[in-house]
């Protein structure tokens, strides 16, 4: 039995795209081990959104060839797409496999392992060719539901390398829904590009998370990053279902107008605020969560100012901040005043402090309250998981409790001693 290794970096929609690959390993008699182990083959899943993507990804790369010299390296992901030719010529990677042609990693290896050598553009472009996944590493199954971006902000290389929008057929994605469902998976998350602009013969984001609310089971649905634009307000009264997770990841940027017309974002600042007001209206403890990026070009100290009182006001459940990164090809490349990193880096810091004072104070609110607990491990006496918040959740005098089962959880206190404040249930 040979034995295969995964590595993942980046996005959710990377991580549906392993679990799927590694899933058809496993069925075909393989061994899946731990990217640490030695193995036969070496599987990097790569990102390239930012330098620091980049430069994790050429590290995971060389990670693999110092474990095993006779092993098979594959690179696939955009890193992959965005640096196909140069990656080709290097000696230590066997396979560099776009992210048209990633369905395709399997049998590349496969064929490999029984003498025969072919070439990822000999297999049929295919976003969608994945097989739902039984073997995976998480708890939680994610979807893909979509690829690509029609967006072209002008600082993300993301159309580059994921193309054009495109939507996976509605029949294909209740399917896979099903599929996972059957085999045991208690969470379902949803993951693409651009999730609000789904669209396929007639059926909008909107229309498929309800269509998906209504497939029979024993299962939750959760939305992963989206765009603050492509749907409407009356897509916010699908949560009244019990099944859909009272949490979204929206994507600010920036808190700042004038930032945000810079970077082609296609809303701004005080609608993003509206939304967000409407939404706690109705329903207090939804979890709002974001990313913002600093630095970008140009941006000035006021405009800085801007997006620190924006998250004061919105108070975020919490906050991925991210240093502007330069990426070649895109059209914020040729802005003026790109500023230094020593300042990125200062306003980064700013912003974080500021949204893990809010993080603390979101998550202190459940303190008497119930999380409805997905556990993902357990550990002696102690059960781990999250609530339907998507809060991280402990519960103590857990000796009965099982992974990948539900738990309605009292939440009796806060711990705040690791890298994030985790509530603590009994």
């Amino acid at each position: 039995m040979k034995k295969v290794a995964f590595k993942t970096l980046g996005c959710r929609l990377n991580i549906f795209e392993t679990d799927s690959i590694a899933s058809q390993f496993s069925a075909n008699n393989y061994k899946i081990v731990d990217f640490n182990d030695v193995a036969d083959v070496y599987i990097i899943n790569t990102c390239t959104v930012t330098n620091q993507s980049d430069h994790k990804s050429r590290q995971e790369i060389h990670r693999s060839n110092k474990k095993n010299k006779d092993a098979i390296t594959v690179v696939t992901g955009c890193m992959a797409t965005n640096y196909k030719e140069k990656l080709q010529d290097k000696p230590d990677i066997d396979y560099v496999i776009d992210n048209d042609h990633k369905t395709s990693v399997f049998s590349i290896v496969d064929a490999h392992a029984k003498g025969e050598i072919t070439a990822p553009d000999d297999y049929q472009k295919d976003l969608f060719a994945y097989e739902a996944a039984k073997d995976t590493f998480h708890t939680r199954s994610f979807i893909k539901i979509q690829d690509g971006c029609n967006q072209f902000c002008t600082y993300c290389i993301i159309p580059k390398v994921r193309g054009r929008a495109v939507s996976r057929p509605l029949e294909k994605i209740v399917d896979n829904i099903k599929k996972v469902v059957a085999y045991g998976f208690k969470e379902i998350v949803l993951t693409g590009v651009n999730l609000g602009r789904y669209e396929y013969e007639g059926t909008d984001f909107e229309g498929l998370v309800e269509l998906i609310l209504n497939i029979p089971g024993d299962f939750r649905l959760r939305i992963s990053s989206i765009e603050p634009d492509g749907y409407s307000e009356s897509f916010f009264r699908l949560f009244e279902n019990p099944k859909l997770t009272p949490h979204m990841h929206i994507c600010l940027q920036s808190g700042s107008e004038n930032i945000l017309r810079k970077m082609r974002r296609m809303y701004t600042a005080e609608g993003f605020k509206n939304l967000i007001n409407n939404v706690r209206a109705k329903y207090p403890d939804f979890n709002i969560t974001t990313d913002i990026i600093v630095g970008f070009p140009g941006e000035t100290e006021e405009e800085f100012n801007e997006t620190m009182e924006f998250i004061k006001d919105i108070r975020f459940g919490h906050v991925h901040t991210f240093k502007y990164s330069l990426r070649k090809g895109t059209r914020a490349e040729r802005f003026p005043e790109h500023l230094p990193d020593t300042i990125k880096s200062e306003r980064s810091g700013k912003i974080r402090q500021a949204a893990e004072k809010h993080r603390l104070e979101y998550r202190s609110g459940f303190i008497g309250k119930k999380q409805n607990v997905l556990i993902e491990k357990t550990d002696g006496d102690f059960a781990y998981g999250h609530g339907q918040n998507y809060v991280p959740v402990k519960i103590r005098n857990a000796g009965d409790m099982h992974k990948n089962n539900f738990y309605l959880a009292n939440i009796v206190d806060i711990e705040d001693a690791g890298e994030e404040p985790i509530l603590i249930a009994e």
